[in-house]
């Protein structure tokens, strides 16, 4: 079972005025905050990386809605609850609302490898939810990641990954270098953060 916060998702399960927006999915940790080996427990540990929020921000000015997609195994190994991530999640929320950008749906899933669940990534499940509940395919849509996990979630939706090298991103580049990684996502484009994303996709090209 996928659990999962949303924001902005209507009654009949799907994005407000999808048709009028684009769309792009991000990873949390590792993309908008700082990563931890030990999981992010607490509103106080949560620090957003420098100008990943206000690359949002930029997103949301330029008609983007924003979905983030987060493995949180921390639940179902007792590290935090539910509610506990509802709070981390509401700090995330008021920085950003700040700064002027928002979040769409947030999609989460608790479990851990042991599970066998089809909401974990590498699994594609929670961005298959998404798919379904726009009723649409994710053919044109950016996946933004730090984690091999991110990438192979993404190219089994079918949806257009993008690899950050904030988080676990450098690690990420390492495993890209072994041939059984690099014929699968060698061609993944990369950048050094999420802004630097933003900037690329936001700079108009040149006639």
């Amino acid at each position: 079972m996928i659990l999962y916060r949303v924001h902005s998702i209507d009654g009949e399960g799907s994005l407000k005025d999808v048709e009028n927006r684009k769309l792009i999915v991000l990873d949390r940790d590792g993309v908008i905050n700082q990563n931890s080996d030990v999981h992010i427990r607490s509103p106080e540990q949560w620090v957003a990386i420098p100008g990943s929020l206000e690359a949002i921000a930029r997103l949301c000015r330029q008609d983007y809605q924003i979905v983030i997609v987060t493995n949180q195994s921390g639940i179902s190994r007792g590290f935090f609850s539910v509610n506990t991530l509802n709070r981390i999640h509401q700090k995330m929320l008021d920085e950003l609302s700040h700064l002027g950008g928002e979040i769409s749906a947030l999609f989460f899933c608790p479990h851990s490898d042991e599970h066998g669940c089809e909401c974990r990534k590498p699994k594609p499940g929670m961005l298959l939810d998404l798919a379904q509940r726009l009723k649409c395919n994710l053919n044109d849509v950016y996946a933004v990641g730090d984690s091999l996990r991110d990438l192979q979630a993404a190219q089994s939706a079918g949806a257009r990954p993008i690899l950050v090298e904030t988080g676990n991103g450098l690690g990420t580049l390492k495993k890209l270098e072994s041939s059984e990684w690099q014929e699968k996502f060698g061609r993944v484009p990369r950048f050094s953060d999420l802004a630097s994303f933003v900037d690329h996709i936001l700079t108009p090209i040149s006639a």
